[in-house]
């Protein structure tokens, strides 16, 4: 049995290649990286890369910066200044890429079915729900319907993580010891982390929740 994910380099997409290589042998596990026109893609393409030589996975990077062209968002390198704050404050919405997991969860699924991976793995999680539309459990549940349709039954999506909070995947990744000084979670377009939008705000109070220190750098 084979799987594919999206390994965006961040840290729920390495804590679940992480957990799926608990399940499967590097040689099963395929993974996908986007090049989508994000302030801080290529610093997750990197981080990805990273990821996927330290698992010995498969990793290959599609190219969608056309895509991203004609689609409005303040994450885009298009867009505007990314906000500052809480992961779930109404704010954050502007970082919101319309129809971006639709997108590579189809994209996902064509590949399963090509290289005979009978699952796509997505890891959206509880906290993602608040503000991005495309990760809530109605989403996945709809998400899965499509694809096992689709794929004439072949393809099932799951999401491993849609019940748990980036603290629980973060306390996961700690237990599986998950090298989390090579991921990206910062949306800001610089080499280090901010440490005040959104995204880096949730990581930072992950790691202090579980009582440990982050192991990459900050501004």
């Amino acid at each position: 049995m084979n799987i594919c994910l999206a390994l965006s380099g961040g840290m729920d997409s390495t804590t679940l290649l992480a957990d799926l290589l608990d399940i499967y042998y590097p040689d099963q596990v395929f993974c996908l990286g986007f090049e989508y026109g994000s302030k801080h893609n290529k610093y997750e393409i990197k981080a990805a890369q990273a990821i996927a030589k330290h698992y010995n996975v498969k990793y290959q990077l599609l190219d969608l910066r056309n895509v991203g062209n004609i689609l409005k968002s303040d994450l885009l390198l298009s867009g505007g200044k990314i906000p500052e704050g809480h992961y779930e404050d109404e704010n954050m919405s502007k970082t919101v890429v319309p129809g971006r997991n639709l997108m590579f969860a189809s994209i996902l699924a064509g590949y399963a079915e090509s290289n005979d991976c009978e699952k796509v793995a997505l890891g959206v999680h509880k906290g993602d729900h608040a503000i991005y539309p495309d990760c809530r459990k109605e989403f996945i549940k709809a998400l899965d319907t499509c694809i096992y349709l689709s794929s004439d039954r072949k393809v099932e999506v799951i999401a491993p993580f849609i019940d748990m909070s980036k603290i629980d995947i973060c306390e996961l990744g700690i237990d599986l010891e998950v090298p989390y000084e090579l991921t990206r979670t910062c949306y800001a377009d610089q080499e280090k982390s901010c440490g005040k939008c959104g995204s880096c705000v949730e990581r930072l109070e992950s790691f202090e929740l579980n009582h440990e220190k982050d192991p990459i750098e900050y501004v």
